[in-house]
């Protein structure tokens, strides 16, 4: 009977210390869960992070990359920032040195500065972008532009764009945004000045036509008066081998045209020729199919 009283004692020992134990566990799990839902944070790929510290300084200038961080519940709050280089657009209408009316679409890429994320924050927030872009792109575009007149606009584009890229650059770089690349992706002018600008087109077009009509005149002109005298100095040579050997020079041209006539005429399909008669005439038929 003791040793029956002495089991039972030891098999409820084992049981309260297994129950301790279990509920010992299920706290350990519990507040490694509570620790791993609420003391850590994730940055994701193409993000950064700031740290707003309660009661310690306000936003912290460390920044955090792309990985999981602990940080305090109730003390410390995490702030994700989106860095990856943002495309936007701006219209803007401004005029030209000239002064014509010009149209203009400018196609930004830009991003904010990592080392100077709680900086940007601060002064700017989130948006930093919709605060900061639409105003500088308007204020760089009429600057640069009214230093060149319509036409330039049109066969210098690339030096325009350069220009505009490196004036923007300077002035993104006072609120710690990074500029990418700068493009004109739209660029036209009032109607009137378009209708000038092909008219003008037109018209040199009609010039270099009609400058081309007088060269190809010229030329023809040239190339007559080259045949004659080609024509006078072969003549000139015909007279002087007439009066030294005779008329027989212009027998033998006499002989060759009549055979080129007579090959012409044999190979005609419309034309009989008919030998002389008595009276030493020859006789053509003009015959038509």
């Amino acid at each position: 009977m003791a040793c029956l009283v002495l089991f039972l004692d030891r098999r409820s020992m084992c049981a309260q210390f297994f129950g301790k134990a279990a509920r010992v566990a299920g706290f350990g799990a519990g507040l490694a869960g509570f620790i791993g839902y609420n003391c850590l944070f994730n940055v994701e790929p193409g993000k950064r992070a700031i740290m707003f510290k309660r009661f310690s300084g306000g936003i912290q200038k460390d920044v955090y990359d792309e990985r999981t961080h602990p940080y305090i519940p109730f003390m410390e709050t995490p702030i994700i920032m989106d860095v990856r280089t943002r495309p936007r657009s701006v219209k803007t209408q401004t005029a030209s040195k000239d002064l014509q009316n010009v149209n203009l679409t400018l196609r930004v890429l830009s991003k904010p500065d990592t080392r100077h994320l709680s900086e940007i924050y601060q002064t700017l927030g989130p948006d930093y972008d919709e605060r900061v872009l639409p105003s500088l792109v308007n204020e760089v575009l009429k600057g640069t532009v009214a230093q060149y007149n319509a036409d330039q606009l049109l066969t210098q584009r690339d030096k325009v764009s350069l220009e505009i890229r490196q004036n923007l650059r300077e002035r993104l770089n006072a609120f710690n945004i990074l500029l990418d690349d700068v493009s004109i992706t739209h660029l036209n002018f009032s109607g009137d000045f378009s209708r000038a600008i092909e008219d003008k087109q037109v018209a040199s077009q009609l010039a270099e036509r009609a400058k081309f009509v007088v060269m190809r005149a010229e030329q023809e002109r040239q190339a007559k008066v080259i045949q004659a005298e080609g024509d006078a100095e072969s003549a000139e040579l015909v007279a002087k081998a007439v009066s030294k050997y005779g008329p027989g020079l212009v027998m033998m041209r006499k002989i060759d045209t009549a055979k080129e006539i007579s090959e012409t005429l044999a190979r005609s399909r419309n034309i009989t020729y008919l030998p002389s008669g008595k009276d030493g005439q020859n006789l053509l038929l003009n015959v038509k199919p």
